[in-house]
């Protein structure tokens, strides 16, 4: 049976009279979403869909797959939802290009979160930046299994000569969910640091993600 929610829950009067921002994850993405199921109000799909992926980066993440195995999401609102995902990621890269990394610390963990927190293996990724630490790229250099990404430096050394490059941002996720780098993370970053060393290029930091945090070697005093 359909829940009935008071007025004063309606998404879209109340983006009207206090701003999006009052919006909680759940009645921005029902307001998005628009209309529920003869089973579920719009409110109440919305809840569903953010348990089922863990929240809003998780929604962000799912692949067009797992978007089309959710009851009471058709083709449009799948659509509409890769879009917003691809807009999101969009938007955030433009602000790295735009202005230097050092000055928006979040918004490049929020970058890296809405690329890597939710895949299910291990994946190692480089923001390349110029010598102002604007974004030039981001790649995906390895993949590897649950726990374990073999990462060869000479790879990274070859794609930082290639964008130019003046500093880099290495990350990786832990699908696991502990953000904390291991011992072997942080001997890696050293090996990084000494073979980028070689050609000028700085190692900026390196950030663990996990859905819930991103941990920076940086700021933790780790480099």
């Amino acid at each position: 049976m359909r829940t009935a929610w008071p007025i004063d829950s309606r998404p879209r009067e109340k983006l009207q009279l206090l701003g999006a921002q009052s919006l909680s994850d759940t009645e921005l993405l029902a307001l998005l979403l628009r209309t529920g199921t003869a089973k579920a109000h719009v409110l109440d799909l919305a809840s569903q869909i953010l348990q089922q992926f863990g929240g809003l980066a998780g929604l962000l993440n799912a692949s067009p797959a797992a978007l089309r195995a959710v009851n009471g999401l058709g083709p449009a609102k799948q659509a509409e939802l890769c879009a917003v995902a691809e807009l999101a990621k969009r938007a955030t890269a433009q602000s790295l290009q735009d202005k230097p990394t050092f000055t928006q610390p979040q918004a490049v963990k929020h970058y890296l979160q809405l690329h890597l927190a939710h895949l299910p293996n291990e994946h190692f990724a480089v923001l390349f930046l110029d010598s102002k630490h604007h974004l030039l790229a981001m790649e995906t250099l390895f993949q590897g299994t649950l726990n374990h990404t073999s990462v060869y430096p000479r790879e990274v050394l070859v794609r930082a000569l290639h964008h130019g490059a003046g500093a880099v941002i290495l990350a990786h996720n832990h699908p696991s969910g502990c953000a904390e780098p291991s011992p072997a993370d942080v001997q890696l970053t050293k090996t990084l640091q000494d073979a980028l060393r070689v050609v000028d290029v700085r190692v900026l930091d390196h950030m663990v993600v996990s859905q819930g945090a991103v941990y920076s070697m940086a700021e933790q005093g780790l480099l």
